[in-house]
């Protein structure tokens, strides 16, 4: 036996919902999409890289009092 339901669906948000959930079927890379994984997957990650590595043992925290530089002789 059926059970009542109270909800009413939305078509709208039903069709949004399904383009939403086949998005992956229709992708393509273009040059938007490609720019944004070259940037996300191998520019940020080199950026922080670089900053990490340029700036490892650059200063050293450990006994330090206020007025004392953190720079390492």
């Amino acid at each position: 036996m059926a059970v009542p339901s109270f909800v009413q669906l939305d078509p709208a948000i039903e069709r949004w919902n399904r383009m939403r959930e086949d998005a992956y079927k229709h992708f393509r890379f273009t040059r938007r999409t490609s720019l944004i994984t070259f940037t996300g997957c191998v520019l940020i990650p080199s950026v922080i890289y670089y900053v990490a590595s340029e700036t490892q043992n650059k200063f050293k925290w450990t006994g330090k009092r206020k007025g004392d530089s953190l720079v390492q002789s």
